[in-house]
């Protein structure tokens, strides 16, 4: 009777367990379980547990566990429970098993823990007795707790998404494949938080291993996952445009451990949105667009124009991208005065260095809106990119010598129509109110002021090298909120396209110049068209206008700017990334002080993608999926590849197509095994030479 107790066999109820704990997704052999809430796990022992049976388990964390660290838990179901806030108890001892009930603490360090079960002398090392713990949004003593089931599913649990991207007034979706379920991806976000060099204690605060994430999934300074580039040359890699999802990064960079060539901004806020969600914080991206790139943190972006309005490169170390996408990631703040919890903005595409890496954030959106720029991390950053003023300088040849003359200044265009993917809906919701007051409001006007006094005024910018072509007039300081000059004329310009942008067709564009006080106006009028990528670098001139206008009182005329298809088809092709249609109008009213400038980006029509598909399907039964194309544009495309991928129904594939001559159809056909139930997506992107983004995506329901 006095026989050894022994363990003869541990089972970690995996099913039951990830059911409860919202981890049965995850394709991973290993329990994976969330902390502050009880897992069950069963002890097989060689006799029945008797009161005097010495039992433990032992909770090691890291390379070497030690108890003093706290890297090594020993719970004992007899004992009352330690100060390391984990608890152990016997739910049931009948005959040889025995059921325990473990809850970790809520602010346990999150990682992969292995499990020794001692009894006496005799210590039992079950095979693959590791256990993945995450952070719990379900847990209201957790730092992550998110009190609403819609949005935990939406920004933990769902797998797919879109991506807002395009520019203000012509916003559309990337759908994105986060898989953060997939095989391998929890794996190499467990490797990602060895390699961030946190210290264990570091590893329980989802404030440092989300700013540690922002560092790791850009290759600069750590060879993290992504490497940026954009040059337009992706030889040496995939175009940043070509990936569909994070999953096949994520896999390559676990098995290389060498960054993955190459990430332009959506792709590493793609990317770090399936880091944060596999780990357990609830994330979202965020689309904000108009983004100031501002070099020097003094609110404003001066914009260089030569007379016909053709944006000068070479001039403007500053930019305005036409979109810039982040993450957003929801958390208390225990380290900052109350008042800052909620989402919190990080960034993981390499911008600037912030304590000599790159990386950013999180700060709080309560700061970004109301100008408590001097709370960690990187506010003044992330408030220069939603709140910088936009000044225009035409830069004219004087006697051989440049001379800079402002033009005006938009108060109002940078940091609009702020954008995430809704809650449970495939529709966009407009996220700008989180991160700043209503234009013009009083709140504004403070918010303003107070970001201001920790931020060098504008005037003190402006570069040394301008300041002797510029008037001291031109140094507006920024609280005072700018208004639009009231002008003598009442001058306005619109710009708009007269005809779908097909590639291939014409350019058929319009600059409407307008007045509406009484008396006679003549007005020089210059327009110009360029083709730019989404960070506002010009890829080229295509054309301009130059005219002389005249108006009698409250009226209009229409303008128009055509631009050939011959001029524009060949660097489509030789660029590969999206190109947009950048046009930007100058008037100036004779005999007055009235100049305006007008810039706006168009993109470019496609035609669609048609998915043939049976709306449900059964688990592990075979069924056809069709991807239909027929190009409707009066040019052929050259070198088309269609990519697809359905996550939980098949793994992504290439289809090269060729070339594909105008009015041609070209079919493929995927034979997918769902694996999962529930929604799921099939998406789909058509890539070429000219064209370079036409996706689509379609969803099926799997069942039983």
């Amino acid at each position: 009777p006095g026989s050894d107790l022994k363990v003869t066999g541990v089972d970690f109820l995996k099913s039951q367990n990830s059911r409860l704990h919202h981890t049965d997704a995850y394709n991973t052999k290993s329990l994976v379980v969330r902390r502050g809430q009880a897992f069950q796990i069963q002890l097989s022992f060689s006799r029945e547990l008797k009161a005097a049976d010495k039992l433990a388990l032992h909770f090691g964390i890291g390379e070497k566990p030690m108890k003093p660290r706290g890297s090594l838990l020993s719970l004992n179901p007899r004992r009352e429970p330690d100060f390391s806030g984990w608890r152990i108890s016997i739910v049931k001892s009948s005959g040889k098993e025995c059921l325990l009930s473990v809850t970790s603490s809520p602010s346990a360090p999150v990682g992969i823990y292995t499990l020794n079960v001692k009894t006496g002398s005799n210590i039992y090392k079950p095979e693959d007795g590791v256990v993945y713990l995450l952070f719990n949004p379900w847990c209201k003593d957790d730092v992550v707790f998110l009190d609403d089931e819609a949005q935990r599913k939406e920004y933990v649990l769902n797998d797919t998404g879109y991506i807002y991207v395009g520019s203000t007034y012509s916003i559309y979706n990337r759908p994105w494949n986060f898989g953060q379920f997939e095989e391998f991806i929890l794996d190499a976000c467990m490797y990602l938080m060895d390699k961030s060099n946190l210290r264990l204690s570091s590893r329980r605060d989802a404030v440092l291993v989300s700013r540690a994430m922002s560092a790791l999934v850009n290759a600069n300074d750590d060879s993290g996952v992504l490497l940026g580039n954009w040059s337009g040359n992706y030889d040496k890699g995939t175009s940043p445009l070509d990936w569909m999802g994070s999953v096949s990064i994520l896999q390559q960079y676990y098995k290389t451990k060498k960054p993955v060539y190459y990430g332009q901004c959506w792709v590493f806020a793609g990317v770090l949105t399936t880091v944060m969600r596999c780990l357990g914080i609830p994330s979202r991206c965020v689309s904000n667009f108009n983004s100031a790139h501002d070099t020097d943190e003094n609110l404003r972006v001066d914009i260089y124009l030569n007379e016909f309005g053709e944006k000068l490169n070479r001039m403007s170390l500053d930019s305005v991208w036409n979109f810039h996408v982040w993450n957003d990631v929801w958390m208390k703040r225990t380290d900052l005065p109350s008042g800052f919890d909620g989402w919190q903005a990080i960034d993981s595409t390499p911008q600037e260095q912030s304590q000599g890496m790159f990386q950013c954030g999180p700060c709080p959106l309560k700061a970004i809106r109301d100008g408590d720029v001097y709370l960690p991390y990187d506010s003044k950053f992330v408030y220069a990119e939603v709140n910088a003023d936009k000044v225009y300088w035409v830069v004219k040849k004087v006697n051989g010598k440049d001379k800079y003359i402002k033009i005006s200044t938009e108060t109002q265009g940078i940091g609009v129509n702020i954008s995430t993917k809704a809650v449970g809906r495939d529709t966009r919701e407009d996220i700008t109110a989180e991160y700043k007051f209503p234009e013009g409001s009083e709140q504004e006007r403070k918010s303003m002021q107070k970001a201001s006094s920790f931020i060098r005024p504008s005037g003190m910018g402006i570069r040394a090298r301008f300041a002797a072509t510029t008037a001291v007039g031109d140094m507006d300081s920024k609280p005072a909120v700018l208004r639009e000059t009231v002008s003598k004329s009442g001058l306005q310009l619109e710009i708009t396209n007269t005809e779908v942008l097909y590639p291939g067709n014409p350019l058929e564009l319009a600059i409407t110049v307008k007045t509406s006080t009484p008396g006679s106006w003549t007005i020089n009028l210059a327009g110009s068209c360029q083709l730019q990528s989404y960070t506002g670098k010009v890829e080229a001139s295509l054309g301009y206008i130059k005219e002389t206008v005249k108006l009698e009182g409250k009226s209009e005329t229409k303008v128009p700017l055509k631009i050939a298809a011959d001029s524009y088809m060949k660097t489509m092709a030789s660029v590969e990334d999206e190109v947009l249609i950048h046009i930007t109008a100058i008037a100036e009213v004779q005999g007055t002080d009235d100049k305006l400038t007008k810039e706006t980006t168009m993109r470019f029509e496609y035609p669609p993608i048609t998915v043939q598909m049976p709306e449900t399907a059964k688990l592990n039964r075979d069924f056809a999926c069709s991807f239909i194309f027929k190009n409707k544009l009066n040019v052929p495309l050259d070198n088309c590849k269609l990519l697809v991928e359905g996550l939980g129904i098949f793994k992504m594939a290439t289809f090269d197509q060729g070339d594909v001559k105008p009015g041609r159809i070209i079919k493929s056909e995927v034979i997918c095994t769902p694996t999962r139930v529930g929604e799921k997506k099939i998406v789909a992107k058509l890539t070429s030479a000219q064209v370079k983004a036409i996706s689509v995506e379609k969803a099926i329901t799997v069942t039983e």
